[in-house]
Formats: structure tokens, sequence, C-alpha cells
């Protein structure tokens, strides 16, 4: 199959797809809004929040068969998104082992697709769907020696050059990082996508972070694309990005943790470094601020959803806290993906008080110069077509003012 890297970012007939995003959240918003309203979405619906599933998502998929890094490759890892069924699909037909990490990394790492003694095509494509990835499948643990040589994952957004946006919660990049970390891949491992035509688009390398995974080759409806990307892939798992919260829900971090402590590596968690050493690293540690699923939070109408520290839900040493009103979301907006998009922009907080009803929420942090930070990146931030007011609540900024008139 031909290779190219001809530019020709269009979203249909005629259609280029806005640009002008300044932040990975932005061009995601552009990608999942772009996508429906051009009627190029598909089932499930609505994309937003996903890994967009999308209209010639299989042609796009059986491209993958004209590689000759997939015609090598004897085990191959596809991620279970629905725009790459066909993918999961293709390596079941040419008898390729198929591994599919397990959602959300929450029990284990892999599961190796088994197709039952002869399947038949009809079964084959069952095995596929994320049905049958449940019903035809056995984990794979630490020590099931996987020795992966082919990556396939799915995207929001791609350049040609190689630079990926996932859905942005980390899950991809996690996966390959603990591929690296149990020797599953190698430096050389050839990472592919699988896009529509309009999710190929021009991506800053600023907005790249060291953790964000690269991909060699792009597939969409109408191209194949060798990005000959130079950009070092993760190296393995960046501990010092890694929070307590994340190492609770992926029990198989844990296990990692430990194996490479005990040669030696440092391992010291984000919330661990000496920066936080006058915090309550206990409290931070147990703290839940992220739900298991994907789902809205359900509170009761009108009232808000606080997530706090369940150890200590007054936070020990308040008078320390500093909190930022976040204003103007979109009633469409998950509390998730504002949490992803504090994590993206590095400005966590130790607690989240979601008052969706309102369109609004609370961030406390404990010291003022993340809070400024926060308010900095937030302020004018689009979620879900939404510019966000941030500023720092009533009684901060009062607090504030007293403080400049006590000095004066």
């Amino acid at each position: 199959m031909a290779v190219t890297s001809r530019r020709a970012v269009m979203a249909g007939p005629g259609r280029p797809l806005p640009s002008g995003a300044s932040s990975k959240w932005d061009i995601r918003e552009k990608v999942w809004e772009h996508l429906e309203a051009s009627g190029l979405a598909e089932f499930p619906r609505p994309v937003r929040g996903r890994i967009p599933n999308f209209k010639g998502s299989l042609q796009a998929c059986c491209s993958l068969r004209g590689l000759d890094v997939f015609s090598r490759a004897r085990e191959v890892k596809v991620d279970p998104d629905k725009p790459l069924e066909g993918a999961r699909l293709a390596a079941l037909q040419a008898r390729k082992t198929l591994l599919v990490p397990t959602p959300r990394l929450r029990t284990g790492l892999f599961n190796r697709i088994v197709p039952p003694p002869g399947a038949t095509k009809e079964i084959l494509r069952r095995c596929a769907t994320s049905q049958g990835v449940k019903d035809y499948s056995v984990p794979v643990g630490l020590d099931g020696k996987a020795q992966v040589d082919l990556v396939v994952v799915g995207s929001v957004a791609v350049s040609e050059k190689g630079w990926r946006i996932g859905k942005g919660e980390g899950y991809a990049d996690m996966e390959y990082a603990m591929m690296v970390s149990m020797g599953a891949v190698q430096e050389d491992t050839p990472v592919v996508t699988i896009v529509h035509d309009c999710q190929v688009l021009d991506i800053a390398e600023e907005l790249l972070d060291d953790h964000d995974l690269t991909v060699d080759f792009i597939l969409t409806p109408t191209r194949t694309i060798q990005t000959n990307c130079k950009r070092p892939k993760p190296q393995g798992i960046m501990w010092h990005k890694v929070s307590s919260e994340m190492l609770g829900k992926i029990p198989i971090l844990k296990t990692l943790r430990s194996r490479e402590k005990q040669a030696g590596k440092d391992v010291t968690l984000q919330d661990e470094h000496p920066a936080l050493a006058n915090t309550n690293r206990a409290a931070i540690s147990n703290k839940k601020v992220m739900a298991a699923n994907t789902q809205p939070w359900a509170a009761p109408v009108g009232q808000p959803h606080v997530e706090s520290d369940p150890v200590n839900p007054k936070l020990e040493g308040c008078d320390t806290i500093t909190t930022v009103y976040v204003g103007n979301l979109p009633g469409s907006l998950r509390v998730s993906e504002l949490k992803s998009a504090l994590r993206e922009l590095q400005v966590t907080p130790v607690r989240l008080s979601w008052q969706g009803a309102q369109h609004r929420a609370f961030l406390d942090y404990r010291d003022p110069e993340t809070a400024d930070r926060a308010v900095s990146s937030l302020q004018g931030l689009s979620l879900g077509g939404n510019a966000l007011r941030a500023e720092l609540a009533k009684n901060q900024r009062n607090k504030r003012q007293g403080e400049i008139s006590s000095h004066k």
C-alpha cells in the first residue's frame, strides 16, 4: 500500500476542520463537535468524551493488513475502542495473538482474545467486539511474558508528525509505559493509530508532554501516513507523575512499583515529593477524587457534589487552603472531564466541590501559588463549547484584600 504524507486535512468535501486551537482540550472539543456536526460520528454517541467512532472506520482498519509491520507481527495489542473493532478483527483473521487492555486497567493490563477452535468468520467478528472481548478472553499477568510486536491505539486527534492527543484520561500513555516497564515492548515497537481524515491536524509540539505516546503510522479511510516520528516514546512509568489516587485505581501499578523499587529505581509518587513534606500525606493518599467510571456523578438536583478527603473532610490546616471558583460549566460536562483538564494543566486540587446543577465548581489548593496558576490556566479555557470563568473564591479575594490593607 502506498504510504503518503500529503497534507489534505478535510472533514468532508470542501469542509476543513476549524483551526486555531490553543490547547489539547480545544483540539478535542473541535474534533468532537465537528464529527457530530458533519454527520461523521457513529455509535456510540455522542462521541464527546470518547475515542470517537466514525464513518469509514472499518475501511481505515482494513488498511492495517497492507502494512509490513502488521504482516511481520505475531503479537498485536489493540485498544478496546469501538473504531478499532476492525483492527481487532484483522488481527484475529490473520491468526495473530490479540491482546486488549482491560477496561480502565482495573483488573490487570491485558486480556488475550482466544477464539474457540474452528471459529467461523461470524464468531471472529463477535470476538472483535467489546462483548466478544469479555466472552472470549483470558487475563495475561505480569509474568505472562507478553512480547508485543505492534501497538494499535485510538486517538481524538493526531498530526502527520506523529503527535497524538487522546481523550484526556491518559490510559493509552499509561498502558504503553507499563508495557515498557514489564518488557513487553521495545524502543522500535511500531505504534499505529486509526482515525478519520478530519482528525489529522496540525498540533503544536509544545502541547506534548514527555509522557505522551507518539505514533509511527496513521490510517484513515483514504490515506496511510508514515510519520517518521523521531520524538522518543515514554521510556517507562514516570512515577513522579503518578498519584496515590491512580495507584489505588490500577492494582497492577502497585506490583510494578514494588518490582521497580526492589530494582533500585526511584518510585516516589507525585504527592510524595519533598515539596509536599509539610502536608498531610496520609490524607492526600487516601482521597478519592475521581469516579471509577466515566459516567456523571449523581447528586440531588440543586445539591453540590463534594469530593473531599474522606480521612479529613475539613482539611487540616484549612486556614492555608486557597479556593478557586470555576463557573460557566456546560450542563453536559462531566466531572471526570474537568478533572482530566486539571491534571493536564498540572493544577490538580486537593479537593473539588462539584455543583453541576449551578454550572460551577470550587477547587481547594494547599498553596496560593498553585491556586493562582489554576486561575490563569482555566480562565477562558473552552470546555464543552463554553469559555470557563475562573477566579479566586469570594472569601479568598476578601482575605487577600485584607492582607494587602494590613501591609499598607
